[in-house]
This record gives C-alpha cells, structure tokens and sequence, in this order.
C-alpha cells in the first residue's frame, strides 16, 4: 500500500489515503472532497475551485494527473 495526503492530491488538508492503485486513491480522496463539499469547508471549497478552473484546460488536466500518478508510483510501499 502507499499513502498520500488530501494535500499531495489538490485538496486542502492532511488527511492521508492508503491505497493499492492510484485508481483507489483517487476514488478515496473524492469522497473525502464530496464529504467536505457537504460541509462546505471553506479551504477545501477553494481547493475544489481551482480544481475545476485546471479541468476548464484538458491538456493542463491530463499533465496534472499524470505527475499525480507518478508521485503515486514513486511512493515507496507502507
């Protein structure tokens, strides 16, 4: 398993996802933005806000998920 922070992923805090994929770390940190969507916690409602100004350009999108992914794979094992 490896570990990453809602931080490490685009959010706005510490909480840490361990997953086996980064398929499951991304499913895990949208719920945990979902969650805090329903809060409306105001540094995660900014976080989510640049989010979809990035996903507004696909390119700038894909780059960012992709050195995303490659962080994921670089994280040793937990």
């Amino acid at each position: 398993m490896k570990k990453m922070t809602c931080n490490q992923l685009g959010g706005a805090c510490d909480k840490e996802f361990l997953a086996n994929s980064f398929e499951e770390i991304g499913e895990m940190s949208k719920e945990h933005a979902m969650q805090m969507l329903g809060e409306q916690d105001p540094a995660h409602l900014e976080a989510m806000g640049a989010m979809q100004e990035l996903m507004q350009e696909p390119a700038k999108m894909q780059e960012w998920f992709q050195e995303k992914r490659q962080e994921f794979e670089a994280l040793p094992e937990q």
